[in-house]
């Protein structure tokens, strides 16, 4: 008994992929919603959005702004932190000659 395989229309494979693209669904949330296998849909994804084309990004809401402005001033800290502790280390490397 031999197994059929399935076909789909070009207008499928495109709403698949805009339910990735401009949906914001993982290709693993598509893949399971449609019952087809991810691979099959990464490919569709592929040929309807070359590589060297970005996915058009969304703005940020206004909790990801809040998160994003308190990860640079984290970053911005700890930059000044380790800035100081290589200068303590190199002066202690100095002292210890």
């Amino acid at each position: 008994m031999g197994s059929t395989r399935r076909s789909f229309t070009d207008e499928y494979k495109r709403d698949a992929v805009s339910l990735i693209i401009d949906g914001g669904h993982t290709i693993g949330e598509v893949a399971r919603k449609l019952d087809i296998c991810d691979t099959s849909i990464r490919k569709w994804v592929s040929k309807i959005q070359p590589q060297g084309e970005p996915a058009a990004e969304k703005p940020l809401t206004e909790s990801e702004r809040t998160e994003l402005a308190r990860l640079r001033k984290e970053n911005a800290k700890l930059e000044l932190q380790l800035e100081f502790a290589k200068k303590v280390s190199t002066w202690f490397a100095k002292g210890q000659q």
